[in-house]
């Protein structure tokens, strides 16, 4: 009933000015589509911060289905069990940080913050962990290689960057922070490597 005047109050306000706005709703109100109307009026990068993983995974779902064509992004926490560092008075024990990250979960959130260097239709789907990052966007560029297809650069120039950033050269990368490298066929000695 109300979606119509609450997408124009929201495109209104945000259009205004208002640098965050708050949609409130229950259950099966039709809020998800308020929102992806108001994105799609308002045809900017968004970020959407759902209360926990379970949700945003939920909201991207069905964002991903309003927008086929946008870069639909996820970014939650990567960790998928975290215990901080603690220390007990009472028994005098100290308590390491144990961690273990999902590496297909840090994955996504590095694709969500390439979409937003590289694309206007982004919309990133987060938990509240977002606040928390990948650290400046210069500092996110410089550690970076950009590349393009067709482009031509010296072998061991790459390599060297690829090495500075800390990846290793292996046989047949298939682990995250690996590369491997093939000559071109017949070419022993090459010395310049083509973006593919």
């Amino acid at each position: 009933g109300d979606q119509p005047s609450a997408i124009s109050r929201l495109v209104a306000e945000l259009e205004s000015g208002e640098p965050r706005v708050v949609l409130k709703g229950a259950t099966g109100t039709g809020k998800t589509f308020v929102m992806a109307q108001t994105i799609a009026a308002l045809n900017k990068p968004t970020l959407l911060i759902a209360p926990n993983k379970v949700l945003a995974a939920q909201l991207y779902s069905e964002l991903r289905s309003f927008f086929p064509r946008n870069a639909v992004s996820f970014f939650v926490s990567h960790f998928d069990y975290y215990r901080p560092e603690s220390y007990s008075a009472a028994s005098a024990t100290h308590t390491e940080k144990v961690s273990r990250i999902n590496e297909a979960i840090d994955t996504l959130r590095h694709q969500a913050t390439c979409a937003l260097f590289e694309r206007r239709d982004t919309i990133v789907v987060a938990s509240v962990s977002c606040i928390y990052g990948l650290g400046m966007p210069a500092k996110y560029l410089e550690a970076a290689i950009l590349l393009a297809v067709g482009q031509t650069h010296a072998e061991d120039e790459l390599q060297d960057l690829l090495r500075a950033m800390l990846y290793e050269r292996s046989a047949v990368a298939r682990e995250r922070g690996q590369f491997s490298w093939a000559a071109a066929e017949g070419d022993a000695a090459n010395t310049s490597a083509e973006v593919e």
